[in-house]
């Protein structure tokens, strides 16, 4: 959303930084382009010019610091007053000593109230409460059917009466309280517009509930009016909070740098994605972080965290220490990713990145190719990759429906990443595991220690039982008894040595 703003910033940062010394001249332009950027990201013109005046106050205080350049005091600056224009501090949640916590929401029809309900019941089940939902929205039609899909999906129960909406939600209480549930959320009706009937509802609804927080449900998209619809209900109920939806549009953001200094409460949480899972508290820091091109690591940590199975990562770096790394880790590891949203997310989240591949358009049906090739091998090709050839190649290439070149690509590639990935644990370039002592029989030959000379196959590895190279192609054979009643069967191929069977 602020990637219009974010360009704007980067280019007046830089050619700061193209500059030994600032003159009061040379700021006192950048900050008028910097207000500029804000007016051109729809950033109400007051806000801007109030931003602005602050930064201008600070680079005049911050003189007296030796420790950063002049470009880096003014970037310090902007980075400061965008955290307290976007609320300050993450909304910390205090619970009720008497369960339930009530919340209720608020909006207009189409804001994507419904749907941050089910998300934000699902936040809570997160933080270890056991929340309810109650679908107090009776003027849309199928609007409760549609709480209770996505309710399901959290796995969250939801109360609802085809009565009067105030009543629904004084009944929601008391049901919360039955079953033991210790957070209410009410999604409430919307309107096109708003008008007096909305506000009377929400109102009385409000004095009857009596909320611990009473979230507004904004639309991002929908720019200056959504801080206009802002004001019209913190005038009729009093707003906790704001609940920013589809952040990850298209439009300017200036819903998001005007809300908080126009109607003064902060933005609570935020809706980043279609999924239910794309949903977080709003952290203003992490956000000017973002706008000014400094990534959000933290948020990437917590999202792998919340995301990644510990054990399967844990288990993939104990394999790739021995140096046992192969396709079937890989794809998982994919897999794992993939939890994490869209890669053209998880990318924008990096520090550093240069702008080239932040606007480069990931297809995300690259993985979903890779994930087929994969699927498509055996698992003795999945552990041992250095047995495909070109007929196991044409065939993987078929089933998946790809290419030969596909498959030689992705072979191609998980050697370099394997290679790259044991390197950096310092796995490459260690002496094999030694096996029991060997010694020397008739002829010359060395045999380990205990073995009859005759080695017993195993699954995948070069030079074992799927290694056309020296028994052919064996199907499913896995084990040295299979491999002997072939034999006596006479199914071996020719190339195969019948001595001894």
């Amino acid at each position: 959303m602020f990637e219009a703003l974010s360009e704007k910033f980067d280019g007046i940062f830089a050619r700061l930084r193209s500059r030994g010394r600032l003159s009061d001249a040379m700021i006192a332009e950048a900050l008028g382009e910097v207000r500029d950027a804000l007016i051109e990201a729809d950033v109400n013109f007051g806000v801007a010019r109030a931003i602005v005046a602050r930064v201008a106050e600070k680079c005049r205080e911050a003189e007296l610091s030796k420790s950063l350049s002049p470009a880096q005091q003014v970037v310090k600056a902007v980075n400061e007053e965008l955290v307290q224009v976007l609320g300050g501090e993450t909304l910390r949640i205090r619970y009720a000593a008497t369960p339930p916590t009530v919340v209720l929401l608020a909006g207009l029809q189409g804001s994507g109230k419904t749907t941050a309900a089910a998300k934000l019941a699902r936040w809570f089940k997160q933080q270890g409460r056991n929340p309810l939902l109650v679908g107090a929205d009776l003027q849309r039609p199928a609007a409760v059917e549609q709480l209770r899909v996505l309710a399901s999906e959290v796995g969250v129960g939801v109360f609802s009466e085809p009565h009067d909406p105030v009543a629904t939600a004084e009944n929601g209480v008391r049901e919360a309280r039955r079953l033991g549930r210790d957070v209410l959320v009410v999604d409430t009706a919307g309107r096109l517009t708003v008008d007096a009937a909305l506000m009377d509802e929400i109102s009385r609804m409000a004095s009857v509930l009596n909320p611990a927080y009473t979230f507004l449900v904004v639309d991002a998209m929908t720019g200056q009016d959504a801080v206009t619809t802002a004001e019209a209900f913190h005038a009729a109920v009093r707003l906790d909070g704001v609940i920013l939806t589809k952040l990850d549009g298209d439009a300017r953001g200036g819903a998001a740098l005007s809300v908080k200094e126009v109607v003064g409460c902060p933005i609570a949480f935020a809706s980043t994605g279609e999924r239910i899972a794309d949903f977080d508290a709003f952290h203003p820091d992490r956000m000017a972080g973002r706008i000014l091109g400094m990534g959000d690591i933290l948020s990437l940590v917590e999202a792998a965290e919340r995301e990644i199975d510990r054990d399967v990562a844990e288990s993939t770096v104990a394999k790739l220490r021995r140096g046992h790394f192969d396709l079937d880790d890989f794809l998982q590891q994919m897999q794992q990713i993939k939890k994490m949203g869209p890669l053209s997310g998880i990318i924008g989240l990096l520090p550093g990145v240069p702008k080239e591949l932040k606007d480069a358009k990931v297809d995300e049906g690259d993985l979903a190719r890779v994930e087929a090739i994969i699927r498509s091998m055996t698992p003795a090709e999945r552990r041992n990759p250095a047995i495909i050839d070109g007929s196991r190649r044409l065939r993987i290439a078929s089933g998946s429906g790809n290419a030969p070149g596909d498959v030689s690509n992705l072979l191609k590639q998980f050697k370099e990443a394997q290679q790259m990935m044991q390197k950096q644990l310092g796995v490459v370039g260690k002496p094999p595991a030694r096996g029991p002592k060997a010694k020397k029989r008739k002829g010359g030959r060395v045999t380990p220690r205990g073995s009859s000379g005759v080695q017993k196959p195993s699954a995948g590895g070069p030079g074992q039982l799927d290694d056309p190279g020296t028994v052919g192609n064996l199907g499913d054979a896995q084990s040295l008894g299979e491999l002997t009643r072939l034999g006596k069967a006479g199914k071996l191929p020719v190339a195969w040595p019948k001595r001894g069977w």
